[in-house]
């Protein structure tokens, strides 16, 4: 499967999916003025990913400021992420947050609270 690559602006995330790894990244800032739009490629490109067998999928997130529409963008990618860890494929998430800000690590237990799958926390 082809990889997807995002370039990051000023209001919107860098995000990497490796096709052939599994390794998926995204980093930054993200409050772009559609996050819907701005998402619906990683959501077609996670689908169809997550429909064939392949490697271990790992999530590295990297996100110091999401808006509320951005919000439930990533709750959408964790759900399918999740949906596939029940179905038995082997899912994680990394979830990095600087460790001077602490509405990062309560935004990224308030998500880890939300899935089943593997969510590590890490201080950077």
């Amino acid at each position: 499967m082809d990889s997807l690559r995002i370039e990051a602006t000023s209001c919107s995330p860098f995000i990497e999916f490796d096709g052939t790894t599994g390794a998926l990244r995204i980093e930054g800032e993200s409050y772009p003025e559609n996050s819907f739009d701005f998402y619906a490629p990683v959501f077609t490109w996670l689908e169809d990913f997550l429909k064939d067998p392949a490697p271990a999928v790992v999530l590295d997130i990297g996100l110091s400021y999401l808006n509320t529409s951005s919000i439930k963008c990533l709750i959408d990618v964790l759900e399918m992420l999740d949906t596939a860890h029940g179905a038995g494929r082997d899912v994680a998430v990394r979830w990095h947050y600087d460790r001077d800000n602490d509405r990062a690590l309560d935004m990224a237990e308030e998500f880890k609270e939300d899935v089943t799958l593997p969510f590590d926390i890490l201080a950077r």
